[in-house]
């Protein structure tokens, strides 16, 4: 008589059939809170640990905006008068940057009194674009940058000095012309076109004694002092 086993054996089967259900409904469970992290963070009874656990996240670093490089001081009156020049010609359109930009970086080596600032901020603007040629000159990616070919006290200087009324001249007042040629380059139709100009200008810098030099004033473009 082996009838009333078969009933028992259906509930065995099915009691087997609902608990490997259950087991693959939990295991499920756990390998998709693995995926997806759980929602709720989980209380611990355990005491805090001094340590954390590293963090699985790459740190990200905050980016600096970009810069136009600034102009190195320095005791060197030659050197200094150089790094002025290259930083009144160097400039690209496609950087972002605008006129007043580049300007800003000659005016942050100015006379440290803002006696000169103004009339320097004015000198500055003969040299670079205005804004509206900048706008202009911007969807051909044009950029300058100047070749110095020579840097010199000019004679005249001697000259000046003697007429200065006495504390006219900052402390360590020296005059440097700079000859060069000025190269730009941009696209034009597509292709890769390139101009350049010889040119002279003054600087008037001073640089006292144990102190960085500053940036006076500026001659008129290819007006210096011979």
């Amino acid at each position: 008589m082996k009838l009333p086993t078969a009933p028992r054996a259906r509930r065995t089967l099915i009691a087997l059939i609902a608990a490997l259900s259950l087991a693959i409904l939990v295991a499920g469970i756990g390998i998709y809170g693995l995926l997806i992290g759980s929602e709720q963070p989980i209380e611990s009874t355990d005491p805090p640990s001094s340590t954390a656990a590293p963090s699985a996240e790459p740190s990200r670093e905050p980016t600096s905006p970009p810069r136009i490089p600034s102009i190195p001081q320095t005791t060197d009156a030659e050197a200094f008068a150089r790094s002025v020049a290259a930083a009144l010609f160097t400039w690209d359109t496609g950087s972002g940057f605008l006129p007043l930009d580049y300007t800003a970086v000659v005016l942050d080596v100015a006379d440290p009194t803002s006696f000169e600032q103004s009339g320097l901020a004015a000198d500055i603007a003969n040299y670079l674009p205005t804004q509206s040629a900048w706008v202009q000159l911007r969807p051909y990616a044009t950029t300058q940058r100047l070749e110095i070919t020579s840097s010199f006290v000019p004679d005249a200087w001697a000259g000046a000095l003697v007429q200065a009324r006495p504390g006219q001249l900052p402390d360590g007042s020296v005059a440097y012309t700079i000859e060069g040629i000025r190269h730009r380059s941009g696209v034009w139709n597509g292709d890769p076109v390139t101009a350049e100009q010889t040119l002279a200008f003054t600087i008037f810098i001073a640089c006292p004694a144990d102190d960085p030099c500053y940036v006076l004033r500026l001659s008129k473009l290819n007006n210096p002092l011979h």
